[in-house]
């Protein structure tokens, strides 16, 4: 049966009403998804703000308007961020009138929820990991360059692998931006998920000489350290302690670092090096001298940019940054519900 668009939102809408009784009922999960995903209770807690319960008619209509249309659709999950599946289920649920969704082995308990809750016998959960048995329609990934690749390895001719990779986000601070507010707004970026996943903000340019870069960081260090005391950082991967290690090591060396009891923060020498740093609350500073300096100095990851925070987003949506969602500082991981977190073309 062909929907038409008002019953593709209204599918839609049904998974954020799951997603709301899923919040009213968190206490049930939290420690389920604290022990998969290695967050503190604090931080299970603080990310499930960034869980999509609301969302305007118009951000809808251009979320299902941009999904597309298949017999079914398949999606394979990511750990890296624990609300994550429910814009996943909605983008899907927009394309087609079934769906199948295998969840992370290390963090299924969202997704179960959502699905149980939405009470949409469209939607079924599968552990099948073989996905050349996926006979028709779409298979939608989110994850690491590896795991993507895999899948179109895998994918039976015919069948459209919609990819949703690895990204970061970054943030920019205008010359006209308030130093103090903009650090105090960015902190609220960096906290929630451990800075896992795209939204989180690792790296920030901050329009001024090296007085304005170093006033943001050491402000941004002061934020940090009291969000550590309410949120405390939870546990890193084996792989996220010895790359942070490298990074401060090489940003002790060449710049200025600040380091918390759950954060790091490192200023780069006028001109340094860009440096991407690992999740875990570590931010990379730098200075530029101009926006088309910001651009210049962005160019070797802007491929992998999926998301800038800014205190100017007309001005930075100005030099290029098509393809990333631009957000005010502040709210880099509440985005629109109006289409994928990530923008940039499959």
């Amino acid at each position: 049966m062909t929907r038409t668009l008002d019953q593709r939102v209204d599918d839609v809408r049904r998974l954020l009403h799951a997603a709301q009784r899923v919040y009213d009922a968190r206490a049930a999960i939290v420690p389920q998804i604290a022990h998969s995903t290695g967050l503190t209770h604090e931080g299970v807690e603080l990310g499930f703000e960034s869980l999509e319960r609301q969302a305007s008619d118009a951000d809808l209509r251009t979320l299902v308007a941009g999904a597309g249309d298949a017999e079914r659709v398949h999606v394979v999950l990511s750990a890296n961020v624990f609300v994550a599946p429910l814009r996943a289920l909605a983008l899907a649920r927009a394309t087609s009138t079934r769906v199948s969704v295998r969840p992370s082995p290390r963090e299924p308990n969202l997704t179960r929820a959502l699905v149980e809750m939405s009470g949409d016998d469209t939607i079924a959960i599968v552990e099948d990991r073989d996905l050349s048995r996926v006979e028709r329609g779409e298979i939608h990934v989110y994850g690491r360059d590896e795991t993507i690749a895999a899948a179109r390895a895998c994918a039976r001719p015919g069948i459209v692998v919609r990819e949703h990779g690895a990204g970061l986000g970054i943030a920019i601070v205008t010359r006209l931006a308030d130093v103090d507010a903009a650090a105090e707004a960015l902190a609220n970026d960096v906290v929630p998920f451990d800075q896992r996943g795209c939204l989180s903000p690792r790296v920030v340019l901050v329009e001024g000489d090296a007085d304005r870069g170093e006033r943001f960081a050491s402000t941004l260090d002061a934020h940090l350290s009291e969000w550590g005391r309410r949120v405390p950082r939870g546990a890193l991967f084996e792989a996220e302690v010895a790359d942070a290690v490298v990074w401060r090591e090489a940003l002790a060396f060449a710049g200025r670092l600040w380091r918390g009891p759950c954060h790091d923060v490192a200023l780069a020498p006028p001109s340094g090096p860009l440096a991407i740093p690992p999740p875990g609350r570590c931010v990379h500073v730098l200075t530029a001298r101009s926006l088309l300096d910001v651009v210049a100095q962005i160019a070797p990851i802007a491929r992998f940019v999926v998301a800038v925070g800014t205190d100017d987003p007309k001005a930075v949506e100005g030099v290029g940054m098509r393809g990333s969602r631009v957000s005010l500082l502040g709210r880099m991981q509440r985005p629109p519900m109006d289409g994928p977190v990530d923008r940039r073309p499959f």
